[in-house]
């Protein structure tokens, strides 16, 4: 259990231990896992016991909500305890509610401001909040902690990229938090203008909700377009807004979950833990260790990361390389689509960095060659970027592609995550 403090273990292992006591006679959902695991709450006394409890998936909250309406078996209380309702983006999948009571608020809050000042945001800053203000856990809940760290906070959302340009020019905006698709299209909206976004003056980008933020090439763009440090944060709707944040120059990010989530590192298909050393890749799972509404156990979030290194304090650092559930197979390898976008990024500006991976039909199982369209630059000698980009795709990421270049502006642009795969039936 590398990723909770030590000044934590005792406090998390007690809080953890009279939540799974209780969570049976509050979950039927819990109540039917557990016992067809034949295991109790008892089987808990350490964190390391945690392993011994079955995990939660997310098709099983479908499952869940559907039989039990509207919040599901695994709830865990009542509606009329629950002051707010958010949804999972449905990137999966139907998306699923999350309830949220005034507890678990005020412990989302905490987390996520944690999370931001780690990030670099501070009470002085203008913060250009660009993420969807509905539904998503990005919304909201973030401008909370921008609030609780003392920021000033425009709640721009989306879909409003003119009213950026104007909160821009007059407001002293120091900070733009959106999702890295975000960041990149505000840049080519303003450039069509005639605005070069380094005019603006930000100090900081503060990017999350869908990987990007921490690929080397897109990152760089970023930068490079914005004149500013890009810094990200992870997190995950059925379990907290931000619950890993990095913080400037620090190579990847750190846990600021606290004491309210257990995060282990598993091996995605067998389920084993994984040490969180430098160099290891697995997958992210949550337990709720105090939460009211939905106190979800093991529960796998398909996050694929890999551990980066250790903060000054030991702390492991890590960076999202993709979702489990997104990776295609070539041929037995293993790919990401957002590594992909990295590769083509290189190219810029030859490239604009826009990409898409074109199926035949639903992976992860593709046959080779894998298809990509991807935008080029403008004139030049397009037939040798495109046997660059091939080469460059099997060199680094071993599956071999066909590439496709097509003008600029000829792939959907989006103001919140990025679709990278397109299934051409």
């Amino acid at each position: 259990m590398g990723f909770v403090a030590a000044e934590h273990v005792d406090a998390v292992t007690e809080l953890l231990r009279a939540q799974l006591e209780r969570l049976p006679a509050r979950s039927p959902l819990y109540a039917d896992l557990f016992a067809g695991h034949g295991i109790t709450p008892a089987a808990f006394a350490g964190l390391d016991d945690l392993r011994k409890l079955p995990f939660t998936d997310k098709q099983m909250l479908r499952d869940s909500q559907a039989a039990a309406p509207p919040l599901g078996r695994h709830a865990g209380i009542g509606m009329s305890e629950v002051i707010r309702v958010h949804a999972s983006t449905g990137t999966t999948g139907r998306p699923s509610w999350v309830g949220v009571t005034r507890r678990d608020a005020a412990a989302w809050t905490d987390m996520v401001a944690r999370s931001f000042r780690t990030m670099g945001a501070t009470r002085e800053d203008v913060i250009l909040h660009a993420t969807g203000m509905t539904l998503f856990v990005g919304g909201l809940p973030i401008r909370d902690a921008f609030e609780r760290i003392g920021s000033t906070v425009v709640p721009i959302g989306t879909g409003a990229s003119e009213k950026a340009l104007l909160a821009l020019e007059t407001l002293g905006v120091t900070a733009l938090h959106s999702t890295p698709s975000y960041a990149r299209y505000l840049a080519e909206y303003l450039r069509g203008r005639g605005r070069d976004p380094r005019g603006f003056g930000l100090a900081k980008i503060l990017v999350g909700g869908e990987p990007g933020g921490g690929e080397p090439a897109f990152r760089r763009a970023v930068e490079d377009e914005w004149g500013a440090p890009v810094t990200e944060g992870l997190g995950n709707a059925d379990m907290a807004p931000v619950l890993f944040g990095e913080a400037p120059g620090s190579g990847g990010m750190r846990f600021t979950g606290g004491r309210h989530v257990v995060v282990e590192l598993v091996d995605p298909d067998s389920g084993d833990p994984v040490s969180a050393e430098t160099g290891a890749t697995g997958e992210l799972v949550y337990t709720a260790v105090d939460r009211e509404c939905c106190p979800l156990v093991r529960f796998r979030t398909r996050d694929r990361v890999r551990v980066t290194g250790r903060a000054d304090d030991g702390a492991p650092l890590i960076r999202c390389v993709g979702r489990t559930d997104d990776m295609l197979i070539v041929l037995g390898v293993n790919v990401f689509p957002a590594a992909v976008r990295d590769v083509v990024q290189t190219f810029h500006p030859r490239t604009t960095g826009a990409v898409q991976i074109v199926l035949a039909g639903p992976g992860p199982r593709v046959e080779p060659p894998l298809r990509v369209e991807a935008e080029h630059g403008g004139p030049g000698d397009h037939t040798a970027l495109t046997g660059e980009i091939e080469s460059m795709i099997r060199s680094r990421l071993s599956v071999r592609a066909a590439v496709t270049l097509v003008p600029p502006g000829s792939i959907e642009r989006s103001e919140m995550k990025s679709r990278l795969v397109r299934v051409d039936a």
